[in-house]
């Protein structure tokens, strides 16, 4: 294990917490709405619960291994070539959600509040801004977003208060109009995005100083994360109509512009740009972070931070040249990358506990 920090129980909830609502907050209530309609909502609580339920697995792969990253066990468990191979699927997925990730953060700035600015100059300020906090550390990262957290809570208590007087129950309604079929798509939707990602987090958890708690973090990250994404889409579907959230790229973007209060009050939505900024910067940089630490594992290097600069360089190279525009990174995450996400975060890891299982293997380093 190069990293040699350690982060508390509460800053590991916190950081998969922000993790989880991350670009999540922007986008998925038109991807639960194109599903379900007014029935998104169901289908968000619904993701809930499986992502929960994905937690036991990820668990019992880190206890089994404490002191271990997925990089290192999968060695163990599989031998060195299977390991390596099962080691690049897994950095496949996380490189490739970076990448949409950061083309997402460029599409929101050049669409809506920064239109005259290239993408490819807020790809690359963004990214230097993920390299500082890559190669600072883990603890101030965790501490970063331990000053942060409450700041995004009440930016967020805020926002659901002053929407309240826009909310037209009638927009929930009828429920279940459609049978069941459409929420249960919806929720495969949002069960394989944002809450299966929590998969990142297997190169972290050697980090934690108490292992044996983290468990508990986890559940209460992505309960809360849930919720909050639940809450979003259910605003999203009574102040605009269900109809309008599906036609939308960043509907609960555009039920800020909604709020008036006494025609004082108004066109506020810097505030949810600021929350979504904050949640997705921490989101990008866990993921580059584990990209970091697991090349140089893989590679049995004496050090890892040096590589946070190229691959960085990297990434933004991929997010420009990889997604045409946005309409194709839209289509993508709605019919590919569920497929590909429930393959790499949810079989692999669970073929690897198998495997360990049936073979016995326990290393505690």
């Amino acid at each position: 294990m190069l990293e040699k920090g350690k982060i508390s129980i509460r800053q590991l909830t916190i950081f998969v917490m922000l993790y989880t609502v991350g670009s999540a907050i922007l986008i998925i209530p038109s991807i639960l709405a194109s599903k379900a309609k007014q029935d998104a909502w169901i289908a968000a609580l619904a993701g809930i619960c499986l992502g929960l339920l994905v937690i036991p697995v990820y668990m019992a792969l880190a206890k089994r291994f404490p002191k271990m990253t997925f990089a290192e066990y999968s060695e163990v468990i599989l031998g060195k070539w299977l390991g390596k191979a099962a080691f690049a699927l897994f950095f496949i997925y996380v490189f490739i959600s970076a990448v949409l990730t950061l083309r997402n953060i460029g599409d929101f700035l050049t669409t809506q509040i920064m239109q005259q600015t290239p993408i490819q100059a807020i790809h690359i300020c963004v990214m230097v801004v993920v390299i500082m906090g890559v190669k600072l550390g883990l603890e101030p990262l965790a501490r970063a977003a331990e000053l942060f957290f409450p700041w995004v809570i009440l930016l967020l208590i805020m926002l659901f208060v002053m929407l309240a007087p826009q909310v037209e129950i009638k927009n929930m309604q009828p429920v279940l109009e459609e049978g069941f079929f459409p929420v249960l798509k919806a929720t495969i939707s949002i069960f394989t995005f944002p809450f299966l990602g929590s998969v990142t987090f297997l190169m972290i958890y050697p980090s934690v100083n108490r292992i044996e708690k983290a468990g508990r973090a986890v559940f209460t990250g992505i309960l809360l994360g849930g919720l909050i994404l639940t809450v979003i889409t259910v605003l999203s579907i009574t102040v605009l109509g269900p109809e309008q959230v599906a036609r939308h790229s960043f509907p609960s973007y555009a039920i800020t512009r909604k709020i008036n209060i006494g025609h004082f009050l108004e066109r506020i939505e810097a505030i949810l740009a600021i929350i979504w900024i904050l949640t997705i910067y921490f989101r990008l940089t866990v993921m580059h972070y584990a990209l970091v630490l697991g090349i140089a594992e893989s590679l049995r290097l004496r050090a890892h931070r040096f590589l946070a600069l190229p691959l960085g360089v990297v990434i933004v190279a991929f997010s420009i040249f990889s997604v045409p525009n946005s309409t194709y990174l839209s289509t993508f995450n709605k019919t590919t990358l569920p497929i590909f996400i429930f393959t790499i975060a949810l079989l692999l890891p669970f073929l690897l506990l198998l495997v360990a299982v049936l073979r016995k293997v326990n290393r505690v380093k």
